[in-house]
């Protein structure tokens, strides 16, 4: 089996042929600038690994894999225009750097690209790959959606939060695990199994982004540390802090979520102490570890080698303690 490092290596060397890009160039350049620091290249990783559960000819599954990860940060170039977000990976967004309009056409651009990579792969599993990644690319519309609609709640539960992230992050983790068996020819239990496994990563990562955002490094996490409380976003953090305030620290913190007007860095050091004061970072984190204990107990009823096991557990390990 591979190893984590030259799976990597085989990736970054794939992304740098650029074979995605075409003409006009203007239209690719944001993908090309917003596939340039991908950090740890997780889903196409994933797909790669899963794919070396069955198969060793892993360059086979290289094209897919790069589809994966296009189709990746074509949400996140979207996803940056909705929140005007002004980072991404410590560099300025597509839309901060060109414009919207910029971001969403070569977003499209990148949707339909990521298409053409991912069909790569024999006939005999043509077919339900493009319907699993259909299903993949509706229900992370779908997370955004509940997402957006969750912006104007203050009611949202930790059942209906858990549930959004599920879809809109958790998906394309699952997704890329069993994309990457079912090209490889894996049985139908085990590449079923691993995007199960894919679920648990993906809420565990998602949550661990929503505490990096409070807890986080800025030179480290990539982004703006609080932004996430300055927009009031519906995350694990506030909807616990909601869950458990009372008294006067509840009324605090509703008072900062209705303030229409305030100095973004006194909120978030006021929101944050509210946070201390209750506990949420011990809380998060117990979630965080519910999550990558799932995921470790559904790997188990995985019958691979236990050398590939150690693999993907060494993915979990750096997901835990992951900066961005």
């Amino acid at each position: 089996m591979h190893t984590i490092e030259e799976l990597r290596a085989m990736i970054k060397a794939e992304l740098e042929r650029q074979e995605y890009v075409g003409e006009p160039r203007s239209l690719y350049e944001p993908i090309i600038y917003m596939l340039e620091d991908g950090g740890k290249r997780l889903r196409p990783l994933l797909a790669l690994l899963a794919y070396n559960l069955y198969r060793d000819d892993v360059e086979k599954a290289l094209k897919p894999a790069i589809g994966i990860e296009i189709f990746h940060n074509y949400t996140l170039l979207h996803d940056d225009v909705m929140d005007d977000a002004s980072l991404r990976r410590g560099r300025p967004t597509v839309h901060k750097r060109w414009n919207s309009n910029v971001a969403i056409l070569s977003g499209d651009a990148a949707a339909v690209t990521a298409y053409k990579c991912i069909e790569h792969c024999d006939d005999k599993y043509l077919r339900r790959g493009i319907d699993g990644f259909n299903q993949v690319a509706l229900d992370v519309c779908r997370g955004q959606q509940y997402d957006m609609e969750f912006e104007s709640r203050d009611d949202v539960t930790e059942e209906e939060y858990l549930k959004m992230i599920y879809l809109k992050t958790s998906v394309l983790i699952a997704g890329s695990l069993r994309h990457g068996a079912l090209i490889a020819g894996a049985p139908e239990n085990e590449y079923m199994t691993l995007y199960e496994f894919g679920g648990h990563l993906g809420q565990a990562f998602q949550l661990q982004d929503d505490y990096l955002d409070v807890y986080g490094d800025v030179r480290e996490f990539g982004k703006n540390i609080g932004g996430d409380i300055v927009t009031n976003k519906k995350t694990y953090m506030l909807i616990k802090a909601l869950e458990l305030a009372e008294g006067s620290a509840r009324e605090e913190l509703l008072g900062w979520i209705a303030r229409k007007e305030f100095v973004p860095a006194e909120k978030i050091a006021a929101v944050t102490r509210i946070y201390d004061r209750l506990g949420i970072a011990g809380v998060a984190r117990q979630k965080i570890d519910y999550y990558i204990e799932k995921s470790f107990e559904t790997l188990e009823r995985i019958q691979v080698k236990q050398a590939f096991r150690a693999t993907f557990m060494e993915v979990i390990r750096e997901l835990v303690g992951r900066k961005k």
